[in-house]
């Protein structure tokens, strides 16, 4: 007997895994995935099933925050860096009125369950020790670590959220114009771009194996030696400093007191040594995107600020 129904739902899961299959290719359009489609998402601590295009999303790092922003989509819940009393501005002026469920590592699982989210994002590295008890709220999707990933975390984000498309799309524009930008000084590599990073209590140097890293890989820039490591950062103490030295210096800091930290430094006779402050290249950059950002907002908004600092 013919039944209209059942042929119906027979396109429409033929359609879903026609859609799964053209995950990370360019379409003219993102399709979201069709309300009550289930699909499920393999990460970091197993697999997951979501259903349809998730509406309430709280996000537990500012990789994810990122990560959503940039697909469209406003979380109802986030968490605060440690050493912010709000978020970062260029995230909270687009997530805009949104509720605050912690810190990252340290979710307020109370505050999270009375949102009532249906999707839940972070990562094995900052939630490993909540994962049970967030999955038991809502589907929870994890990434492994941040950092040098967040490429592949988006792409993870998107899944999660029927976005995939969308969001190779936004990845290879960023792609495209990091080369671009890069071409625009010649040969960047050989430019030797260091990364310098006040945190209370500590220096470091920043290498390959980082957010940063990964920006300044994808223009094709230079680093000097001691920053060509697969590692996030090393540490250095106030007195090896000039071991920051590179053609180009770009420096930060995290928090209030590490700030007071960089300034005394900067302040120093030992820092009028470097070669790149002799020579008008060292630059202060935004800590909330350069290094706490973690996602392609923050990607872009350091390309802009590469873009500058070359043109002089």
């Amino acid at each position: 007997m013919f039944r209209p129904r059942r042929l119906l739902a027979a396109i429409t899961a033929v359609l879903a895994l026609g859609t799964a299959a053209a995950c990370g290719t360019s379409t003219p359009e993102q399709s979201p995935a069709p309300q009550g489609t289930e699909r499920i998402v393999t990460h970091a601590k197993g697999q997951t099933k979501i259903t349809g295009t998730p509406q309430r999303v709280v996000v537990l790092d500012t990789g994810e925050l990122d990560a959503v922003l940039a697909l469209g989509i406003k979380p109802i819940g986030t968490v605060l860096p440690d050493a912010n009393k709000t978020l970062q501005p260029y995230l909270a002026e687009k997530a805009g009125d949104i509720e605050i469920v912690g810190t990252i590592g340290s979710p307020n699982l109370e505050k999270i369950t009375a949102l009532q989210p249906d999707l839940i994002l972070s990562s094995k590295v900052r939630d490993d020790q909540n994962y049970e008890a967030l999955s038991r709220i809502a589907p929870t999707v994890f990434a492994e670590t941040v950092g040098k990933t967040w490429k592949q975390n988006f792409l993870l984000d998107a899944e999660a959220l029927g976005k995939k498309d969308e969001a190779q799309r936004i990845l290879d524009a960023y792609q495209q114009r990091a080369a671009e930008i890069g071409k625009q000084v010649g040969d960047p590599a050989a430019r030797k771009v260091s990364m310098l990073r006040f945190i209370p209590g500590d220096i470091r140097l920043y290498g390959k194996g980082s957010f940063i890293g990964t920006i300044l890989s994808d223009a094709g820039f230079g680093r000097p030696d001691n920053q060509q490591i697969e590692q996030t950062h090393t540490k250095i103490s106030r007195e090896q400093i000039s071991q920051s030295d590179g053609d180009q210096l770009f420096y930060a800091a995290y928090g209030e007191s590490a700030k007071q930290q960089m300034t005394d430094v900067v302040d120093s006779v030992q820092w009028t040594t470097l070669n790149a402050v002799k020579n008008g290249k060292a630059v202060e950059v935004a800590d909330d995107t350069w290094f706490l950002g973690l996602g392609p907002i923050a990607a872009n908004l350091v390309l802009d600020d590469l873009q500058k600092a070359f043109a002089k």
